[in-house]
């Protein structure tokens, strides 16, 4: 074989990449005073617009207001020091609103921040074993079915104090949170719709001003305010923040750690994972839109790590889980934010807002934030992506479809399983459609000109010899293909080359394959030659012990060494 052909890729001159290296290291290097009044200005801005979002997360996702403050102020905080992009914002997102709600009222308060822990630690794994790149190629059918599912599970989450119902606990199940919305229409307050409404209004209003402050002030924000005093100043009978949760703490609890039940941790492994690979997701996902408008290049693997880190020691500290925010990393963008600073002064701009005004926020009515959140789930529903989808070959819009809808009706992490496997089968069956494998000994024969071979035969092929022509990819989807179609039966020809010129790609089951090919052809007395065989297929035999079995000389690089080869064979005793 041609050395130059199988060698192994030549180590890059410039060495690679620790694992783990915090983006903030490198940016400090070079940093300047001009970036950082952007990240002073930017940090202030995206920590105002975090406050009503962290409240609004953590009382739809089930848990108190002040836990998702504490996890946008701790987790932002060690995401932006420890992570992989310059300018990523981290905190509580409206991915994990459906899971945490679940994990809450199947397994408490502790089970979630038990499984926050466990996903922490997945999440480091993922990293540690440079899992950052394989996760983009989480296919855009799944991610877009089972977002826009959160979507619309987010909304349905909304009714009840968007309208002021007078109903206890929602259930988690779609059809019965919607049975019971129905039988309690009458219970509604028209202060809280009237509130909520304006709420609405106002935040899709207050950007289309043509005044330069309101690009700058956030309309969740202008909301809050505005309705908040309405509702106090005419005293109106509208359900409030501190009149379900009490006030909220002026500062960070102490750490506690959670109780660990190994029942309880059998039962959180899927949960966990589900959340894990949300985070992953949402936090790359982010990292490679900011990429884009700075022209950056994100670590993946250090930014999981940090996501890792960040999601274990939130918990601690009462936290629920948190990833990458798309929105407030663009926001800290389009605002000046150029470095990790901007995320760190964004945390510290939350931390004192809590401190200083914590006190303040029980008045905040819970229509106000049924507004922020029905408004998020609109942006995050990508309705337009979901129609343009519908439009796609029809395996890829089962996907979306089983994704959307089992996300709904049954579980977050029963969809993202389900349609997993649905995209690995509808993988392997593209996989299989376009690998083929055929006999191409009268082509070779009478079209010496063929364009589509590299390597042109001698004028004759001996009698005696078979050649045929794989294409494609040899992995477990396609290896009962290679027993099917290489059927040579009771009386082989003395020589088969198996031409692997368009192989380029070998796992365990196709090199067993060929080995029971090989081993077939010994029985019967046939020789099997390899040609035209690729780097990674041929270091996959290597590895095996398999290359010495074939023997060196049935493995060789062009169609006229294999023809030479097959006429040595022919022509031994």
């Amino acid at each position: 074989m041609n050395s130059d052909k199988l060698s192994p890729p030549q180590s890059k001159a410039k060495q690679e990449t620790p694992i783990f290296y915090p983006k903030l290291l490198s940016t400090l290097k070079n940093y300047s005073f001009p970036l950082f009044w952007g990240d002073l200005s930017a940090g202030i801005i995206v920590g105002i617009v975090a406050l009503p979002l962290a409240i609004a997360f953590a009382i739809a996702s089930g848990v108190s207001p002040d836990r998702g403050l504490t996890t946008a102020i701790i987790a932002g905080f060690l995401i932006s020091v420890l992570g992989g992009s310059k300018v990523q914002i981290g905190g509580p997102t409206g991915a994990f609103v459906v899971i945490v709600y679940g994990i809450v009222q199947q397994y408490g308060i502790n089970g979630l921040l038990v499984c926050t822990l466990m996903a922490g630690m997945m999440l480091i794994l993922m990293g540690v074993l440079r899992l950052g790149t394989i996760i983009k190629f989480i296919p855009y059918p799944l991610t877009v079915g089972f977002t826009a599912g959160i979507a619309v599970v987010i909304f349905s989450s909304q009714i009840k104090d968007l309208l002021g119902l007078q109903i206890g606990n929602l259930p988690a199940d779609f059809i019965d949170k919607w049975q019971l919305y129905f039988s309690h229409l009458h219970t509604f307050q028209i202060q809280s719709l009237l509130l909520g409404i304006s709420s609405l209004a106002l935040m899709m209003a207050w950007p289309r001003l043509p005044y330069a402050f309101a690009k700058k002030i956030p309309a969740s924000m202008v909301a809050i305010l505005i309705i908040t005093f309405l509702a106090q100043f005419f005293h109106l009978p509208v359900e409030t923040i501190g009149s379900r949760f009490a006030s909220i703490p002026s500062g960070i609890p102490s750490p506690v750690w959670p109780e660990l039940h190994l029942a309880e941790l059998k039962h959180l492994i899927g949960p966990a994972f589900t959340v894990a690979l949300l985070g992953a997701i949402e936090s790359l996902l982010s990292a490679t839109v900011a990429d884009g408008m700075i022209e950056s290049k994100h670590r993946s693997n250090t930014e999981l790590i940090a996501q890792g880190i960040a999601n274990i020691v939130s918990p601690l500290f009462g936290g629920i889980p948190a990833t990458g925010a798309i929105a407030r990393t663009a926001t800290n963008i389009k605002n000046g934010g150029r470095s990790p600073l901007a995320g760190i002064i964004h945390s510290l701009t939350l931390f004192l807002i809590v401190v200083l005004f914590g006190k303040w926020a029980k008045l905040i009515p819970l229509c106000v934030l049924s507004a922020i959140l029905i408004v998020i789930s609109y942006h995050m529903s990508e309705w337009r992506a979901f129609k343009i989808l519908l439009r796609a070959p029809k395996m890829d819009v089962s996907v979306l479809l089983a994704t959307f809808f089992l996300t709904i009706l049954v579980d977050l992490t029963v969809a993202v399983e389900i349609g997993m496997l649905m995209s690995m089968i509808l993988f392997m069956k593209r996989m299989t459609d376009v690998t083929s494998i055929k006999d191409v000994t009268e082509t070779l024969q009478h079209e010496n000109e063929e364009e589509s071979f590299e390597e042109h035969p001698p004028s004759e092929i001996p009698r005696g010899v078979t050649i045929f022509e794989a294409e494609g990819a040899f992995f477990f989807g396609v290896a009962e293909l290679l027993r099917e179609n290489l059927d040579i039966g009771d009386k082989p020809p003395k020589v088969i080359i198996l031409k692997m010129r368009h192989v380029l790609a070998l796992d365990a089951t196709g090199i067993r394959a060929l080995n029971d090919l090989r081993k077939t052809c010994k029985k019967l007395g046939s020789t099997l030659i390899l040609e035209g065989i690729h780097a990674q297929p041929y270091f996959a035999l290597d590895r095996a012990n398999l290359i010495g079995k074939f023997g060196e000389k049935n493995v060789v690089e062009t169609l006229q060494e294999a023809i030479r080869r097959a006429r040595e064979v022919l022509d031994s005793p």
